[in-house]
C-alpha cells in the first residue's frame, strides 16, 4: 500500500542526554520515508533546544516545536502545542497526515512500525503497540520489575482488556491516532485533544474515543527482534528473538527515578482518573477501573504483610531460642475460617507467580523468569512508595489549589549494541535522512563504479549533497564524533609528516584532555592508515569527522610560508588524477 502522511510527536523536558540518539535511531530505523518529527520543547530548557536542533540542521523531515512559557508544565500542555504545529504544518503543506504517533525520547522503534499504522489506517482510530522493557542485567532488580511487569500488562492484561471492553487505554507512547480521532479530541475541549488536568495525559484517551464510537486496537503482529541476550553463564550473545512488534526502551534503574515515576502513574489513574472518569460504563469496565485504582489502597496493605510476617518470623525465631516463652493461638487451627482464607490466598498468589514467570520467560529467558519472582516483592516496595507520594502530591495540591507540574524521570538511551542495529551504508543513511532521493543515489551508485571515488565525493560533485550533511552521515554511520573550525584546533606542532597527512587526508589536531592525540578526517582510516599514523604518532589517535572542504583546505596549507598569500581554493593534484582515471587510488595511497 501506498505511503501514507503520518507524524510523529515527541514532547521533550529536559531530555538534553537522550533526544539526539533516539531521533538518530529512529531516523535510521524506520523503514518508510513519508513522515515528519515535530519535538516540543519548552524556552527555557536550551541544552535540549540545541539538542534538537542540531538534529534538525541533519535532517529534513525534523521539525522542533517551541513551547510557549517555561516547563515545566505537563506533558499534555507540550502535546497539545505540538498538536497545534502540526495543524498550522498541514494548513500550511496543504496537505493532511493520515495518523499522529506518540513518542517519548527513550523509545527505540521497530523499522516497521509505521509500515503498521499505514496498513491499519484509516480503519482505526487509536492504534495501541505494546511496550516492553529492553532487558536488563541479572543485579538490576529495581529496572527488572518494569521487565517483569510490563511483559505481563502488554502480554496478557490489555489483551484481555479489550476483549472484555472494546476499549483500549493508550500507553502514553506507541500509541497512533487517525486524523479523526485527533480531531474529535480536538473538538471536544477548545482545540486541546490532551487532558493538562492529569498527569497520564494519554490513561482517558481511550475511553473518550469510545464514547463516540471510534474503533480502538491492541495490535499484537509478530516480527522479529535482533537483541542483545544476556546470561548468567556466558558473556552477552545477539539472538533473533520473535515478538510482537513492539516499543522498547529503558526504564529507571534506581529505587528513587522508580517509585517517583510511578508516583506519577498512580496519581494520574488512580487518583486524578477516579476523580475525573468516574466510575462510568459497563460492568466489566468499572471492574477494569477497579483493577486500575486498587493500588492506592493495596499498595500499603502489601507493606503490612510483610511486617507481620517479619514480626511472625522474628517470634518463631525468639521462642526456638528460648528467648521468648510467650505463646499466642496459631491463625491454623483446624476448623477456623482463616484458615481456608490463607489457603486460598496462597493458591492465588501461586498462580499469579506462575503468569510472572511465564510471560516474563517469553520475552527474556527463563533466568529472568526465575527472577522475577524475588523481584514481586521488590516490585512491592516500590509500589508503597510510589502511592505514598501519589497521596501526598493529590492532597497537597487539593489542600492548596496548586496545580501539578511535569515530574520529570530521567532517562537512559540505549547504546548501539544493547539494541544490536544492524550496520548500515553510507547510500542507506542518506536515503533514511531524506538528503537525496533513490533516482539520485542509483546514478552515483552507477557512476562510482566507473570512477573510483567515494559516493559521498560524487553526490557533492553533482550538487546532490552539501559537505556538512556528508559530515554527519559520515559521522553517523561509523559512530565517530563531529570536529568543526580545525583550523582553530590543529596541533601547533608538526607532529605528522606532510606526506602522510596528505597520503590519509588527515588533519593532526591538539592532544584532548585525556591526552590522547586528536585528527580530523572526512572519513574513517582504513586500517593500513590508521596503522601508519599510529606509528608516527607513537598511539592511535582519536579520528573525528570534519567537513571535506575543511580537511582540502587545510592541506592545502601545509608548504604555505607565512607571509605569503593563500592558495587558491582548487582541488588537490591526487583528487584530479584519480578523478580522471589517469591514477589508481591504491597506487597513490602507496606512493
Amino acid at each position: 500500500r501506498d505511503e501514507q502522511p503520518l507524524a510523529i510527536m515527541v514532547p521533550a523536558w529536559l531530555e538534553y542526554d537522550v533526544i539526539a540518539p533516539m531521533i538518530e535511531n529512529m531516523v535510521s530505523t524506520l523503514d518508510y520515508q513519508n513522515y515528519v518529527v515535530f519535538v516540543g520543547t519548552y524556552i527555557n530548557d536550551q541544552r535540549t533546544i540545541d539538542e534538537v536542533e542540531r538534529m534538525r540542521r541533519r535532517y529534513k523531515q525534523l521539525y522542533r516545536v517551541e513551547v510557549p512559557h517555561d516547563g515545566p508544565t505537563c506533558k499534555a500542555d507540550c502535546l497539545n502545542w505540538v498538536i497545534q504545529a502540526i495543524f498550522l504544518y498541514e494548513k500550511t503543506h496543504v496537505m493532511q497526515f493520515a495518523g499522529t504517533i506518540l513518542h517519548d525520547s527513550e523509545d527505540v522503534l521497530h523499522p516497521l512500525e509505521l509500515r503498521l499504522f499505514n496498513y491499519l489506517l484509516p480503519r482505526k482510530d487509536m492504534i495501541q503497540l505494546p511496550v516492553v522493557s529492553l532487558e536488563r542485567n541479572w543485579y538490576e532488580w529495581v529496572a527488572g520489575t518494569y521487565m517483569d511487569e510490563f511483559a505481563e500488562w502488554h502480554g496478557k492484561d490489555l489483551v484481555v482488556r479489550e476483549s472484555m471492553t472494546d476499549t483500549v487505554p493508550s500507553a502514553g507512547v506507541g500509541t497512533c491516532f487517525s486524523r479523526r480521532a485527533l480531531m474529535v479530541l480536538a473538538e471536544e475541549n477548545q482545540n486541546q485533544p490532551f487532558n493538562t488536568e492529569s498527569l497520564t495525559e494519554d490513561y482517558d484517551v481511550g475511553a473518550r474515543l469510545a464514547k463516540y464510537g471510534m474503533q480502538a486496537i491492541f495490535v499484537r503482529f509478530p516480527v522479529q527482534f535482533r537483541v542483545l541476550r544476556k546470561s548468567w553463564f556466558r558473556k552477552p550473545y545477539e539472538s533473533m528473538l520473535e515478538m510482537p512488534l513492539c516499543v522498547r526502551e529503558f526504564f529507571p534503574d534506581t529505587f528513587r527515578t522508580a517509585f517517583r515515576q510511578k508516583a506519577r502513574w498512580t496519581l494520574g489513574i488512580g487518583l486524578q482518573g477516579w476523580e475525573q472518569m468516574g466510575w462510568s460504563g459497563s460492568l466489566a469496565n468499572r471492574y477494569l477501573l477497579f483493577r486500575d485504582r486498587k493500588g492506592v489502597v493495596t499498595s500499603f496493605v502489601s507493606i503490612i504483610a510483610y511486617l507481620i510476617l517479619v514480626q511472625l518470623l522474628a517470634l518463631i525465631v525468639l521462642r526456638a531460642s528460648g528467648l521468648w516463652n510467650t505463646s499466642f493461638p496459631t491463625p491454623f487451627e483446624s476448623d477456623g475460617l482463616i484458615k481456608y482464607l490463607l489457603i486460598a490466598n496462597g493458591l492465588a498468589l501461586i498462580w499469579r507467580m506462575v503468569h510472572r514467570f511465564y510471560f516474563t520467560t517469553v520475552l527474556y529467558g527463563w533466568q529472568h523468569g526465575l527472577l522475577s519472582l524475588p523481584r514481586m516483592v521488590v516490585g512491592n516496595f516500590v509500589n508503597f512508595m510510589a502511592a505514598a507520594r501519589a497521596w501526598r502530591m493529590f492532597l497537597v495540591g487539593k489542600l492548596l489549589n496548586r496545580k501539578l507540574a511535569w515530574d520529570k524521570t530521567m532517562h537512559d538511551f540505549p547504546s548501539t549494541d544493547l539494541v544490536a542495529i544492524a550496520p548500515r551504508r553510507l547510500g542507506s543513511v542518506l536515503l533514511s535522512w531524506q538528503a537525496i532521493n533513490d533516482e539520485k543515489l542509483q546514478t552515483a551508485l552507477a557512476e562510482q563504479q566507473t570512477r573510483q571515488l567515494p559516493l559521498g565525493r560524487i553526490l557533492l560533485s553533482h550538487g546532490w549533497l552539501d559537505d556538512e550533511t556528508l559530515a554527519e552521515a559520515i559521522a553517523f554511520q561509523n559512530d565517530l564524533p563531529r570536529v568543526f573550525d580545525i583550523a582553530g584546533k590543529r596541533s601547533a606542532e608538526p607532529v605528522l609528516a606532510d606526506e602522510f597527512c596528505l597520503r590519509w587526508r588527515a588533519v593532526p589536531l591538539a592532544l584532548n584532555p585525556q591526552g590522547r592525540r586528536e585528527i580530523a578526517v572526512a572519513s574513517p582510516l582504513n586500517d593500513e592508515g590508521l596503522q601508519q599514523i599510529s606509528e608516527q604518532l607513537g598511539a592511535e589517535p582519536v579520528q573525528m569527522i570534519a567537513r571535506e572542504s575543511e580537511i582540502v583546505t587545510q592541506l592545502r596549507l601545509l608548504h604555505v610560508v607565512e607571509g605569503q598569500p593563500l592558495p587558491a581554493a582548487a582541488p588537490l593534484l591526487g583528487d584530479l588524477l584519480i578523478e580522471q582515471g589517469l591514477l589508481d587510488r591504491d597506487v597513490f595511497s602507496k606512493a
